[in-house]
């Protein structure tokens, strides 16, 4: 038995856990700043930062209040994100380690999102393709044993997530730009509007978002009294729509007998719905809670990378940009 805390702070949100075995989530706590942040359209990385610095030993302190301080090793991100935020975790993270005697895991903040899906009741098992979307990512990754991945695909310019935030801010609607551009999007017409698919009909895994936000900019520009739930919604279809493209794409090349979708734009409901009716294969997909930036898939992928023998010495550092692989 394993009790693994959890520290992530990679970009705006600060969010700690104690994980149990890798599979149980003992407590589980979680600052977010969408507020603040929204008054600017976007993370300022300088707030992010001082934001983090300031909630995460009361966050820390009410983790262990409510599962005991009885714990084994302490996992944190490492990296990619905002350099301020990650050497907030990071440096928290060795400072407890230290001061407890306890293993130092780093982990890497994509393979947090793959490992969400093991605080579920029926996780996969390896191997599986995962689709990692957010607001800084988009990427399909064959993972064919635990710490072992192969990027099949990236996007080559905007994260579909990030692409969800500027279309927002087009619209006036608020930040973040998923959930408000999903809303509008209930009562608007999909087929409004043809937007692109960007690389989709060509024969790579690899993603393309920002020809679909200058799309919606002409469309803007072009159309008198346009209607935002029909922008909303149609933009909506052309973004999820090439996701599927692409993971189908994947999985009839590789031949994964499982799929999972992890991210924070893996809470949005159209995808989840057609992720559940168009693929053939199993798919996994966490709960909407563990969606979004969180402590406990970093302590998650910490428990399992402890258990395989990866942890690090406390002169390791944060590192902004670093690929899965």
């Amino acid at each position: 038995m394993s009790r693994i805390l959890g520290i992530e702070t990679s970009c705006d949100e600060t969010g700690v856990a104690v994980v149990e075995d890798g599979r149980h989530i003992l407590a589980n706590k979680l600052a977010s700043q969408a507020s603040e942040h929204a008054l600017f359209g976007g993370v300022v990385p300088e707030i992010a930062s001082r934001r983090h610095t300031e909630v995460i030993s009361q966050l820390t302190g009410e983790v262990l209040a409510e599962c005991g301080d009885n714990i084994d090793a302490v996992a944190a991100t490492y990296g990619p994100g905002l350099m301020g935020s990650l050497l907030v975790g990071v440096n928290f993270a060795k400072a407890f380690a230290y001061a407890r005697k306890l293993p130092y895991v780093p982990v890497h903040h994509l393979e947090g999102h793959v490992f969400s899906v093991f605080l579920t009741d029926e996780p996969p098992a390896f191997p599986f393709l995962t689709l990692i979307v957010s607001g800084g990512h988009t990427c399909l990754v064959a993972c064919r044993k635990p710490h072992e991945y192969e990027l099949l695909g990236a996007t080559r310019d905007d994260a579909v997530g990030e692409s969800f935030d500027k279309v927002a801010r087009l619209l006036e609607l608020p930040y973040p730009g998923g959930p408000s551009i999903q809303k509008a999007a209930e009562s608007g017409d999909p087929e409004a509007f043809m937007f692109p698919r960007g690389m989709g009909s060509d024969d790579s895994l690899d993603f393309s978002y920002s020809g679909l936000k200058t799309a919606v900019l002409y469309a803007l520009r072009q159309e008198n009294g346009w209607n935002v739930a029909d922008i909303a919604a149609s933009f909506q279809a052309a973004a999820i729509d090439l996701l599927l493209i692409k993971v189908k794409r994947a999985l009839k090349e590789t031949r994964l007998p499982a799929l999972v979708a992890a991210g924070g734009v893996a809470a949005n409901r159209l995808l989840r719905e057609r992720l559940t009716a168009e693929i053939g294969e199993p798919v996994h997909v966490p709960p909407l809670s563990l969606c979004v930036d969180n402590g406990a898939m970093i302590a998650a992928a910490g428990a399992s990378r402890w258990a395989h023998g990866y942890t690090a010495g406390l002169s390791s550092s944060a590192c902004a940009t670093i690929p899965l692989t």
